[in-house]
């Protein structure tokens, strides 16, 4: 049995594009409000954090064509680095990022279907446990039995194979592409020469947050640094369809393609749906403004800016527009990410560096036993509520990893000087030295100023390395 290549182009640019949106960019633009304080300030957050993504995306597509096989990232550094550096990837993303991921996405599918059905909400309490962890007590409410399901709906879809798999993804992150922009331009057809908008266009660099990072003494680069996690997080992802590049056609040349697109499409949705919020809400907000204080950008009530857009625009019917929306995007979103993930643990089984039946596939041309493994510890962090903290620890981790990604690019132009590569890294070396810099400063501002988004992520990643070598020794014996 092998993978059966029936993604093309447009697959490929759905799955990179519709792993990337997800919830955050209807939440983390209040964060980013609160860091640094003016309009302009967070428009350039999310330009500069678009404008190293792509550049990030333009040198993997080097890799793509140099190494168009399953796995992808775990590939590139396993090639690159060695097994060990490969190894440490797929582990952070088996433990934390990629199934971190796809709870947190799955929880906010929850969470915003319980606005329709207040029955599914975290509220309703089905199962006490009896005990407390810290001062959380220890609980199973119907939030987390519904991101359950549709967690392991998801991989049941999948596990039949990859055509209906790209049908879902091809059907979630169209209808949600269209939807942003829709609302987007409403808001800015709505908004336009409104009081906010006259707010924050006429004087972009004022800040209108009482504290922004600035009066804490933080360099001005230092703040863009902190201030991009949000963003970062919600960019993320687009690497993804290097995982299954075994199942695209001509992937040397299709995935760079997607990448480009997908990377594009998204930035653009992203700086549009922000257009859209300062047209629509004052960034700050005060209780004596004609915009109440939980309707401001930085203080939308707990961060849902885009809930607050849309209340702004539809009034009453707001809030269910935009739960409605929310739950198209994460479906579709958690569905790219299902479907690629496991294609990385796949490759690592075939390395021996993870469980033997997940190197398999069935009858479909799927890992199957590699998505049910996915899934099962995906649901796990849903019951135990630890995923939102796992991510913040991981940006930190992600970023290390692209950078060494990328590093590969330089290494392997020495070790495989004569191999073909299909498609170069744009700009080489200029641009991947770019991102690198760039993405090494903004990982020294975090291990300064966001103690708690850094260090955490090294301990998960070091983790690994004893895993390793008993992982190594066993199979040895």
């Amino acid at each position: 049995m092998s993978f059966r290549r029936d993604l093309g182009l447009f697959d490929s640019t759905m799955i990179v594009a519709g792993s990337m949106i997800g919830s955050g960019i209807f939440l983390v633009s209040a964060d980013i409000a609160r860091s640094v304080g003016s309009p302009a300030m967070l428009l350039l957050v999310w330009v500069i954090t678009g404008t190293l993504t792509l550049i990030a995306a333009l040198s993997y597509g080097e890799l793509a064509g140099l190494l168009p096989h399953a796995g992808g990232q775990y590939v590139y550094l396993r090639e690159a680095f060695g097994k060990m550096a490969g190894f440490l990837y797929g582990w952070t993303l088996f433990t934390v990022i990629q199934t971190g991921t796809i709870a947190a996405v799955a929880m906010a599918f929850a969470k915003y279907t319980s606005i329709l059905i207040p029955a599914v909400g975290e509220q309703n309490i089905l199962i006490d446990l009896g005990f407390s962890i810290g001062k959380k007590a220890m609980h199973i409410n119907a939030a987390q039995i519904l991101a359950i399901v549709s967690i392991l709906g998801l991989t049941a879809l999948n596990a039949r194979g990859v055509r209906l798999g790209k049908l879902i993804q091809n059907t979630f992150t169209s209808t949600k592409i269209i939807s942003v922009v829709a609302l987007a331009f409403t808001g800015l057809i709505i908004g336009w020469g409104s009081g906010a908008f006259s707010v924050n266009f006429s004087s972009m660099w004022t800040p209108q947050v009482e504290a922004p990072l600035s009066l804490q003494g933080i360099p001005f680069l230092a703040i863009i640094a902190v201030a991009m996690v949000g963003s970062i997080f919600s960019s993320d992802a687009w690497n993804n369809i290097t995982f299954a590049a075994a199942e695209v056609k001509q992937p040397e040349r299709v995935i760079p393609r997607a990448l480009f697109g997908g990377v594009v499409l998204v930035t653009a949705l992203y700086l549009l749906t922000n257009l859209a919020y300062l047209s629509l809400m004052p960034l700050g907000g005060d209780a004596t403004s004609a915009y109440a204080v939980g309707r401001g950008i930085a203080h939308a009530t707990n961060d849902r800016v885009g809930a607050a857009a849309a209340d702004v625009m539809f009034g009453t019917t707001g809030a269910t527009i935009m739960a409605v929306l929310i739950m198209i995007s994460t479906f579709g979103c958690n569905n790219g990410i299902i479907l690629s993930g496991a294609r990385a643990y796949y490759a690592m089984a075939k390395d021996k560096l993870f469980f033997t039946k997940a190197g398999e596939l069935n009858k479909g041309g799927v890992p199957s036993r590699s998505l049910w493994m996915q899934a099962a510890w995906a649901s796990a962090l849903c019951l135990s509520g630890s995923y939102g903290d796992l991510l913040d620890y991981v940006v930190f981790a992600v970023l290390v990893f692209y950078v060494l990604t990328i590093l590969g690019i330089f290494r392997l132009r020495k070790t495989r000087p004569d191999e073909p590569r299909p498609i170069r890294a744009f700009g080489y070396p200029f641009l991947p030295a770019v991102y690198i810099i760039c993405a090494l400063f903004i990982c020294g501002c975090l291990l300064i100023y966001k103690p708690e988004y850094s260090w955490p992520g090294l301990i998960i990643v070091a983790t690994g390395v004893p895993v390793y070598f008993v992982w190594n020794r066993s199979v040895s014996q």
